[in-house]
């Protein structure tokens, strides 16, 4: 049997209805067999229940978001200090009159400007 027919064999076995145990037969018939050594099943079991790579790549994927977050926050802090900065630049101060962009006007002017009349 080539390499190709038992991949096929392989594969019709993982239908709902194929017989494993038939499959194992015809397998051994050709020659393929799986010997594992008496640990194998052991170290299998450590491997997949380990929790050292998991808490690693938590640890990990932790500090990425981190680093992320403060060159986030970071551009933002920068940015808002720039705005203050220009405002106190062209108002001469920062009130709250200058952060919202308004000069010295009175309200029945802001009322005007608002509703057009």
């Amino acid at each position: 049997m080539n390499p190709s027919e038992i991949k096929k064999l392989l594969i019709s076995s993982l239908e709902s209805d194929a017989d494993p145990i038939e499959v194992s037969n015809r397998l051994e018939e050709e020659g393929v067999t799986y010997n594992f050594s008496k640990s194998f099943s052991d170290r299998v079991i450590d491997r997949v229940f380990s929790t050292g790579l998991i808490v690693t790549h938590e640890v990990e994927y932790v500090k990425n978001l981190s680093f992320a977050f403060y060159r986030i926050a970071l551009t933002g802090i920068a940015a808002i200090v720039l705005l203050l900065i220009s405002i106190f630049l062209m108002e001469g101060s920062i009130t709250f009159n200058s952060l919202l962009g308004l000069s010295n006007s009175h309200d029945e002017s802001i009322v005007c400007l608002l509703t057009g009349n």
